[in-house]
């Protein structure tokens, strides 16, 4: 199988650089300067479970040919809009699996490729770009979790498991990909929201009198929406939010305050804004959401 990574950040380039230490056939799409930089020094990973470099196969847009079997979307959510019509070049055989935030990117992807190409994915990991150009793991957290939504997808859905399941990260299939994606959504609306708009950790967040309170109140506004729009959150991945939500003294953030704090474009729009949108559609008012929005909405314009 011959696949495309669109992007060498937190995602595509740490799961990339693991899938091909396995023995994956990968290409990366790039930007002519990361492209440069990957070239002239390769693609270095920094991780609490040791550091590596590799030298990957490495492309830009002039240079795609329709020979992909799959085309791994990475970037952030704000980016994909600029890859869709380059993305044409990949031809009519390639399936697409994006790892992206929030939901929205399956309406797009959907509209513009047809669903039956365009797979679910879910990723969890804590990792950016260092200065030096590294990509760099902050967590020992690093799990993909893949699966078709169509039977027209499930051969190369299950190809591409396969494969994982012989790299250095944790892999899950699912049967339910977009309840996946809803539970991911959920609790990453409610950590962005809740660590952005009071600037600070889980820990200390918890540590003040009313932090619990707002922090679970945010999370029970997201649970209804996804409710009312027909992916119930199980008790399960209930019950892991609520226990990384509320963990004393836990140094967790969202990646959003990471951007936020250095000044770089946010993902709010797509993670916070969108669930206020689908809450809208669904008469489910989640006024604590649209605080942590409008909070980001006045930082992006400042």
């Amino acid at each position: 199988m011959k696949i495309l990574i669109v992007g060498a950040g937190g995602i595509g380039g740490y799961f990339g650089a693991k899938l091909i230490q396995a023995g994956a056939d990968i290409t990366y799409l790039l930007r002519p300067k990361r492209h440069g930089h990957i070239q002239a020094n390769g693609l270095a990973i920094e991780s609490p479970r040791g550091n590596f470099l590799i030298h990957p196969q490495a492309i830009t847009v002039d240079q795609l040919t329709p020979i992909y079997d799959l085309v791994i979307l990475a970037p952030k959510a704000f980016d994909l809009a600029n890859c869709l019509n380059d993305l044409e070049k990949v031809g009519l055989k390639a399936l697409f699996l994006p790892f992206l935030n929030g939901l929205t990117h399956l309406d797009a992807l959907d509209q513009q490729f047809g669903r039956d190409r365009v797979m679910g994915g879910v990723a969890h990991i804590a990792a950016m770009i260092t200065e030096e150009g590294a990509v760099k793991q902050l967590s020992d957290l690093h799990i993909l979790t893949v699966g078709h939504r169509t039977p027209e997808q499930e051969a190369i859905a299950r190809a591409f498991f396969a494969l994982c399941q012989k790299a250095d990260f944790d892999h899950f299939y699912s049967e339910k990909i977009e309840q996946a994606l809803w539970d991911k959504w959920v609790f990453l609306a409610t950590l962005a929201g809740m660590t952005t708009l009071c600037q600070g950790s889980v820990g200390q967040i918890i540590a003040t009198p009313y932090g619990q309170e707002l922090s679970l109140g945010m999370y029970a506004e997201c649970c209804a929406i996804a409710q009312a729009t027909g992916f119930s959150i199980g008790d399960q991945a209930r019950n892991k939010a609520t226990e990384l939500l509320t963990q004393v003294g836990s140094p967790f953030t969202a990646s959003m305050l990471r951007d936020l704090l250095s000044k770089q474009k946010t993902e709010h729009e797509h993670i916070l804004g969108q669930m206020i949108q689908k809450g809208l559609s669904v008469n489910i008012p989640c006024p604590l959401v649209k605080m942590a929005y409008t909070h980001m909405a006045v930082a992006a314009q400042k």
